[in-house]
C-alpha cells in the first residue's frame, strides 16, 4: 500500500510543482528498530514522509485522522496506525505494543510528537509517549524537520501552488541507558533541536515571503 500511496502524492508533486529536497539521508542508514519523530504542519506531511519512509517502518497518529476524508484514506492505505489521545491508558497500551513489536519484528516507528497539525511552525509542546517508547525500547530516535510550506501552501491566503519543500534528516539521538527519569529532558532536547532546525531551513522561505 504504501507504493500506491507514493505514486498518488508523486502525481500531485508533479501536478503541482512542488519539489522536495532530502538533505541527511545518510543518517536513517541505521541497522535495526528506531523511532522517527518530525513536526506536523499539515495533512501536506505524508508527501515528505512517504519521500524518505524507510522500509519497515509505520507510523502512529490521533485517531481523528482517519476521519478527515480522502486524507484519512491515504493514511489507512499507508498502514497508519490511529490511536485514542484523550484515553490514556489506550495511547499508552498502544505504545507499550509498540516497543514489544518494535523489537521482535524489527520494526520502525514514525511519530508526531505535537500530537496535531500546528500550521504557524512554532512548534507546539511534545507530547512524551515517543520519548517513552524508544526509551523504553532502547532503540534511537531520528529526528526529521519540515520545512515550512509557506513557499507553496498557505491556509490563511487559501494559496497552494508551485514551491520547494526541505526535509532535513538529523542524526540519531541515543536512548541506551535512560530510563523513563530521563524522558522529561530527551522530550525538551528534541523539541529544541527540531525547533532549532525548522527556523534554519524556513528561514529564506518566510524571508521570501515576507511571513514573520
Amino acid at each position: 500500500m504504501p507504493g500506491l500511496v507514493r505514486s498518488v502524492l508523486q502525481h500531485i508533486k508533479n501536478l503541482y510543482g512542488i519539489k522536495l529536497e532530502v538533505k541527511g539521508l545518510e543518517n536513517l542508514d541505521v541497522k535495526g528498530p528506531y523511532v522517527i519523530i518530525s513536526n506536523h504542519q499539515s495533512s501536506l506531511d505524508l508527501m515528505g514522509m512517504m519521500e524518505i519512509l524507510p522500509d519497515r517502518c509505520v507510523a502512529i497518529a490521533k485517531k481523528e485522522l482517519m476521519y478527515a476524508g480522502t486524507v484519512g484514506l491515504v493514511c489507512w492505505l499507508a498502514g497508519i496506525i490511529f490511536i485514542n489521545r484523550q484515553k490514556k491508558t489506550d495511547a499508552k497500551s498502544v505504545m507499550t505494543e509498540a516497543a514489544q513489536t518494535m523489537l521482535k519484528e524489527n520494526i520502525r516507528l514514525w511519530v508526531f510528537p505535537e500530537g496535531t497539525r500546528n500550521h504557524d511552525g512554532n512548534m507546539l509542546p511534545f507530547k512524551r509517549g515517543a520519548f517513552h517508547l524508544a526509551i523504553q525500547a532502547q532503540v534511537p530516535i531520528i529526528p526529521v524537520v519540515f520545512s515550512s510550506y509557506n513557499d507553496f501552501y498557505n491556509r490563511a491566503e487559501k494559496r497552494f501552488t508551485s514551491g520547494k519543500c526541505i526535509v532535513q534528516i538529523l542524526p540519531p539521538m541515543e536512548t541506551r541507558g535512560m530510563t523513563t527519569d530521563n524522558v522529561p529532558d530527551l522530550t525538551e532536547r528534541a523539541r529544541n533541536l527540531l525547533m532549532t532546525t525548522w527556523n534554519e531551513i524556513s528561514a529564506p522561505i518566510l524571508k521570501m515571503h515576507g511571513a514573520q
